[in-house]
């Protein structure tokens, strides 16, 4: 896409803040203007089209823009009826990553039981839902409880957060940390650590690679646009 605007601002309207190029409100492919309720959030929006594509005539992708792309998910498709969404994020619980830890070596356990178990320690007493732990790749059920709880912890994020949280838990493969990361109680780097703990491991005893470089830069790309939207859609 070749870029046709000279200036990205922000703008006010009867249904909240707007993000205009050259005063044209931006719309979503359904025909609705974006609507934004946080000056921050429309701020970075606004920030991310006057960055894309350098300058007019340049090139750009909606890769450029991903803030935008994540608060139009979220009203265009999760804000209308949040329920699909909110029973697919919490069908990560479970499986959530946290809960499998390796058998062998037993270093390895012992890093993962080390990092992880805090962070199911929270999640039993914030959340109210205590999982269980395993060994190996064997599925191990949780309790309905922990499940439900789980559940409403993830309907209890507003669609801004859903839409990140759409990106940052299949991401990490954790629905523990995802949410841990929609509180703020855990900063991208350390979500995205946490989540790359085996990775990490043999990394230590058999080097890098470079194909996991990327695919981890990728990820951390991901999670970074999710930990920002977490935090601007709270202020």
């Amino acid at each position: 896409m070749q870029r046709f605007w000279q200036l990205a601002t922000v703008g006010g309207g009867p249904e909240g803040l707007q993000v205009l190029l050259d005063g044209k409100p931006i719309r979503l492919p359904g025909g609705a203007t974006l609507r934004l309720d946080r000056p921050e959030l429309a701020a970075a929006i606004a920030a991310e089209w006057q960055r894309a594509g350098a300058a007019p005539g340049g090139e750009m992708s909606f890769s450029d823009v991903p803030l935008t792309r994540l608060a139009g998910t979220a009203q265009e498709r999760i804000a209308p009826d949040p329920a699909g969404t909110v029973a697919a994020l919490a069908r990560y619980g479970e499986s959530d990553l946290l809960c499998y830890r390796g058998e062998e070596p037993a270093a390895l356990a012992e890093w993962q039981a080390h990092a992880w178990q805090p962070w199911l320690d929270w999640a039993a007493a914030e959340l109210g839902a205590p999982l269980r732990v395993t060994r190996g790749i064997t599925f191990v059920p949780q309790d309905e409880a922990a499940l439900a709880a789980l559940r409403r912890a993830v309907a209890a994020e507003p669609p801004l957060a859903l839409a990140a949280l759409g990106v940052v838990v299949p991401a990490l493969g954790s629905l523990v940390l995802g949410l841990a990361l929609a509180r703020q109680r855990l900063a991208a780097a350390e979500a995205l650590a946490l989540a790359s703990l085996e990775e990490g491991f043999q990394e230590e005893i058999w080097g890098t690679d470079a194909e996991a470089l990327a695919r981890r830069a990728a990820i951390a790309g991901e999670v970074a646009t999710a930990a920002r939207l977490f935090e601007l859609a709270r202020r």
